[in-house]
């Protein structure tokens, strides 16, 4: 009797996990074919413009103006639109992101580093709308006191508040990055003499910089993949410059005011969201892949420590 209840109890495990394993791969698959079905929406609207509009001509011209009677195809601007605003997020987040992970890893006490992470990834629950309003009637009428060129709506507010945005992001990884250094690197500076500021600057930060260069290319990428705080301060003029303080589009703006507009269904101008948004879709995805390269990097090198 013993024997078999022993028996059924196996098998009933056995069939629980078929069950869980079954229940794991399908929600895996959902992931897979998701982006997959987006990658062929993308591809399939995209070759249709192609076929009317020569891909070098949309990858060359400096003018982006399909919704006008003179249309223009160029891509040029709204890549430098959206690389200036990420670009200038950048330069704010990645100093101050890198001294709030130092700080927390290597210097505050564990309650301390507890509570300052999790007001720190506040800042990413904020919905991008609210930042986005804040850039425009807060952070643009400030810098224009200073600033009288400026216009209403530039790519320096925007930046700006882009950069605190996706500053949680490179804080968290980075801090986590530093964390999992092996303490025996920090052992080998202070035996050898170092302070613990040496130590920091010039042996852990140094054994992490892979990992910290993907957790800023991953906040890159989500800067340059931000949607309304872009649309509402940085403007939709789609200029081909890198002047901070004009007015630019970036290419998810674009998407946003063709999607919310009167462009009918199947028209070439309707086609060039799925084209943009393969092209943002191509962009994010070499950051993606070259951040995810890097961590690799420094987690095989962590093994070999």
């Amino acid at each position: 009797m013993r024997e078999l209840m022993r028996e059924r109890t196996i098998r009933k495990a056995l069939w629980q996990e078929r069950v869980m394993l079954t229940l794991l791969m399908f929600c895996a698959l959902v992931s897979v074919v998701t982006t997959l079905a987006i990658v062929v929406t993308l591809t399939v609207e995209a070759v249709g413009f192609f076929r009317v509009v020569p891909i070098w001509r949309f990858l060359t011209e400096r003018e982006w103006t399909p919704l006008f009677a003179n249309k223009k195809f160029g891509i040029l601007p709204l890549i430098c639109g959206t690389m200036l605003t990420a670009g200038i997020a950048i330069i704010i987040s990645v100093p101050l992101a890198l001294l709030i992970a130092t700080y927390l890893a290597e210097y505050a006490p564990p309650k301390l580093r507890r509570r300052l992470k999790s007001v720190t990834e506040l800042l990413a629950g904020i919905p991008s709308v609210l930042y986005g309003y804040f850039a425009l009637l807060f952070v643009t009428p400030l810098l224009q006191k200073f600033i009288p060129s400026m216009s209403t709506f530039n790519a320096l507010s925007p930046g700006i508040v882009l950069g605190f945005m996706v500053l949680p992001t490179i804080a968290s990884l980075s801090e986590d990055i530093i964390y999992a250094v092996p303490q025996s690197i920090r052992e080998a500076s202070l035996a050898l003499g170092g302070t613990k500021l040496q130590t920091t600057f010039y042996a852990v930060l140094p054994a992490a910089s892979s990992g910290i260069i993907a957790a800023c290319l991953l906040g890159f990428a989500r800067a340059i993949g931000e949607t309304m705080l872009v649309a509402i301060a940085a403007g939709m003029m789609p200029n081909l410059t890198l002047n901070p303080l004009e007015p630019v589009e970036t290419m998810t703006a674009y998407i946003v005011q063709v999607a919310l507009g009167d462009v009918p269904h199947g028209t070439l101008e309707y086609r060039t969201i799925f084209t943009v948004g393969l092209t943002l879709f191509v962009l994010t995805l070499i950051l993606n892949l070259t951040g995810i390269f890097l961590r690799e990097r420094f987690l095989r090198v962590l093994r070999r420590m």
